[in-house]
């Protein structure tokens, strides 16, 4: 019974990736996924990848539509950066906590207060916010932005864990608003640990949006991309990775032979995993849910990314 399931959803995958491949030649379309989607989504998808390289894609592309399996806020960059194409998003309800968890009153109220201070926002932010900032930043080149810009203060938004770790690497004075990722946050020490004692010969690697006390006992602290990367490259065959659990995908995909355990079985985003290979077929069929970002806060906020990117 349970290989007569199993047989169907085989089925049932390839039939709708074989509906993909076509649709995605009738829409002149390109799949951006983030590493945190389901295994399903980044199979198929043209480019995987952080923040950082699907927003340098969106902004590159030639394809006229673009589908971005991650959360609302990588839909609006994606928009942001290439206002003249159509972007989807799978599943509209993929909305991001953290990002929530920033308004624009707030950070007006902050720029009065501190008006010789440069705003750089964490690319999990709203557009509505990154139109009030100076620049964005990814976790990938968070220390690399703070150096560039010619201010001695920084009013930091919204995740007070990674702004904790870029202080570390900056003389800049940093003012930290009181955000954080729900999914990272929930890491504890306790359960490093006790991973630790189970692993004995494993490294742990970890993401900065981490709690500090956590980010300090890694083997490894970066970006996804950079953990990925670190895996690939090191010598050691078996990791404790800390951070969230679609990035087993393509560790697994680039060091078969190598073991890898997440801290804790809580490293899962919900709102990443909302969107599915039927939903993203479905999002090509409708054309729908596009994204909209009013054109005064896309052209405000557009500032604010394409500094970013040009960044070395």
């Amino acid at each position: 019974m349970e290989a007569l399931a199993l047989q169907h959803k085989e089925e049932q995958k390839r039939e709708l990736t074989e509906k993909l491949i076509q649709l995605k030649k009738e829409r002149n379309a390109i799949i951006l996924a983030h590493y945190y989607q389901r295994d399903e989504i980044q199979e198929v998808a043209d480019f995987r990848g952080d923040s950082f390289l699907l927003a340098q894609k969106a902004a590159q592309t030639d394809a006229e539509t673009i589908v971005f399996c991650g959360v609302h806020f990588m839909g609006e960059s994606a928009k942001i950066l290439a206002p003249n194409k159509t972007v989807l998003i799978p599943d509209e309800r993929a909305g991001c906590p953290m990002a929530d968890m920033v308004n624009v009153d707030g950070l007006r109220k902050l720029k009065a207060q501190h008006p010789n201070a440069k705003v750089v926002t964490y690319i999990n932010s709203s557009a509505d916010v990154k139109a009030e900032t100076d620049i964005c930043c990814t976790s990938a080149n968070a220390v690399r932005v703070i150096q560039s810009l010619d201010c001695d203060e920084i009013i930091w938004v919204p995740d007070k864990n990674l702004g904790h770790y870029v202080q570390q690497h900056t003389d800049k004075k940093m003012i930290i608003w009181e955000g954080y990722c729900n999914t990272h946050d929930m890491l504890t020490v306790k359960d490093v640990v006790e991973m630790r004692a189970k692993h004995p010969n494993a490294q742990f690697v970890v993401h900065p949006e981490c709690r500090p006390e956590v980010v300090e006992m890694g083997d490894f602290v970066g970006s996804t991309t950079a953990i990925i990367d670190y895996c690939k490259k090191s010598d050691c065959q078996e990791f404790i990775v800390g951070t969230e659990d679609g990035t087993g995908y393509q560790l697994r995909l680039d060091s078969p032979n190598k073991a890898f355990h997440f801290a804790t079985k809580y490293l899962v985003c919900p709102n990443m995993k909302v969107n599915n290979l039927k939903k993203l077929v479905k999002c090509l069929e409708t054309m729908k849910p596009q994204i909209y970002v009013p054109p005064v806060v896309a052209d405000q906020a557009r500032i604010s990314l394409e500094r970013m990117l040009q960044v070395k």
